[in-house]
């Protein structure tokens, strides 16, 4: 049996069947197509454009600010890209234990060995050695290569044993 026969068989059917229905039933049958067909096509096609378009134009206000943002983010990296890195003072043992010294922090020792400093303290608090790192790591470019803490007695106070390295290219402005 090959398609097209079946497809006949299947139409002889339903049109035996619709013509053994009164006027009336078709009448309904054809209105109850209508309505579903219509029904289908408003939950596959409208409904989601309508619903897409309202949460666009929610949505859109805050897209065209972000979009604003990202705009300047993208000019404002462009100038720091063309501006001329800033040169830091090379690290020294003076500088160290100045800026220590700013901070109320007394070193132990602080010794210099090629790009590496060595630095010890004894009795700090362990926030304020935070804070000068930080400081450090901003201002100078130095970064921690080794840190060894051994907690005092008091709340907070620790011996530090330090090994910074400064460098001396492109970082943080």
């Amino acid at each position: 049996m090959s398609a097209v026969s079946t497809v006949a068989q299947w139409r002889e059917r339903a049109t035996v069947a619709w013509m053994a229905r009164t006027e009336q039933e078709r009448k309904y049958l054809a209105i109850g197509f209508a309505v579903a067909v219509a029904a289908i096509v408003y939950a596959l096609f409208i409904d989601p454009a309508l619903s897409g378009r309202a949460r666009l134009e929610k949505d859109l206000p805050v897209l065209r600010q972000q979009s604003a943002q990202l705009r300047a983010m993208a000019l404002e990296a462009g100038e720091l890209a063309r501006a001329p890195q800033t040169q830091v003072a090379p690290m020294s043992q003076q500088a160290l234990t100045a800026s220590l010294a700013s901070m109320s922090i007394v070193p132990q020792s602080v010794a210099m060995t090629g790009e590496f400093a060595k630095v010890q303290l004894n009795g700090v608090a362990f926030s304020s050695v935070v804070a000068w790192l930080d400081a450090q790591r901003r201002e100078n470019r130095i970064s921690v290569q080794d840190a060894v803490f051994a907690a005092q007695g008091a709340l907070g106070q620790v011996d530090a044993t330090l090994t910074l390295r400064q460098d001396a290219g492109a970082g943080p402005r």
